[in-house]
């Protein structure tokens, strides 16, 4: 059976919430991966009652819509980001504005409270990000030593440890978009994560190949190798198109400026091999949705993300359970 496909909303935050299932519904998804942002899912309420929960389901319902993930990015960003300033500040609450350790002590309780709120609208996994406190390091100028990346490592472990607990209690994977800025962002930060928390089970991965194809790296070696933390999927692509002029930092450039190196795209608009993806996808035995990611600053997101449905359900397909030859030794 072909997975079940589904929209992130993060990027339509600025529509309420049963207009997004409106839409949704009339794109073709099952269902929504819902941002704890916006009116769309909150975080507070879902952890303290399993009464808003059931209400969000049944509005989910009414438009033949399911939820298996929910994804608290923002509050994930300020556990770790010891360059917290004006950039993130929309992020928490107005009270935390302008208060770097404010926000990251408000991010620790939000993250918390997402495993709780999972449980609550009975879904198996909340997607995030971790923050970096080492990122600014990446260039290694002025020098730095693996001593200083490791003292990252160790405070990535020191201040998610408590975290996942919370997510161990409540029986919820969270699962980090491996991703520029973030604690791992490709293979060999990604195992450094992981033996940092001492392989923590309640910690897995958002699988999502863009910001790894735009960095050279294999999204299909990402599967393979952490096969068993594969926790979710987000479908989404990208194109490098590097000049001559522009490199592959983004040169100060927006999202979407022409000039850049390398820009994301809507899917099947860009260059990562989805085809090869897929099929990973189904050696690993990977059966949850395929969540839309959808982004494109030179393309009309509502014709983008009803494209994208349409991409992901041509491109699915569930492994055979028989070999195209074996009639022939009948």
């Amino acid at each position: 059976m072909a997975r079940k496909v589904t929209l992130f909303t993060g990027q339509w935050a600025d529509l309420p919430i049963e207009r997004m299932c409106e839409m949704a519904k009339d794109m073709g998804y099952d269902g929504l991966e819902l941002a704890c942002w916006g009116d769309h899912f909150d975080i507070d309420k879902a952890a303290s009652s399993k009464r808003y929960c059931d209400e969000r389901r049944a509005l989910l319902a009414r438009y033949g819509l399911g939820c298996w993930a929910i994804s608290n990015h923002l509050a994930g960003q300020l556990v770790c980001d010891l360059n917290s300033d004006g950039r993130s500040d929309a992020f928490a609450p107005k009270a935390c504005h302008g208060k770097p350790e404010a926000k990251r002590k408000w991010a620790v309780e939000a993250m918390k409270k997402s495993a709780a709120a999972a449980r609550n609208l009975g879904v198996p996994v909340v997607i995030g990000f971790t923050g970096s406190s080492i990122w600014h390091m990446l260039y290694a100028f002025p020098p730095v030593s693996q001593a200083d990346i490791n003292k990252g490592f160790a405070y990535f472990a020191e201040m998610w440890r408590p975290i996942l607990a919370q997510f161990k209690r409540n029986k919820v994977r969270f699962a980090l978009e491996v991703h520029p800025t973030e604690i791992a962002f490709d293979l060999v930060t990604a195992e450094r994560a992981l033996a940092a928390i001492g392989g923590d089970r309640s910690f897995g991965f958002n699988f999502d190949p863009s910001h790894l194809h735009w960095q050279g790296v294999d999204p299909v070696k990402f599967l393979l190798r952490f096969r068993d933390r594969i926790c979710h999927v987000h479908m989404k692509d990208a194109i490098v198109t590097l000049d001559g002029e522009s490199g592959i930092l983004g040169s100060h450039l927006d999202f979407g400026d022409a000039r850049r190196g390398w820009n994301f795209r809507s899917l099947g608009r860009g260059k990562v091999d989805f085809e090869a993806i897929l099929r990973a996808l189904n050696q690993i035995g990977y059966n949850g949705p395929l969540s839309v990611e959808w982004e494109d600053s030179a393309m009309d997101r509502e014709q983008g993300a009803r494209e994208a449905c349409r991409f992901v359900r041509n491109l699915d397909f569930a492994p055979s359970a028989v070999a195209f030859d074996a009639q022939l030794n009948r």
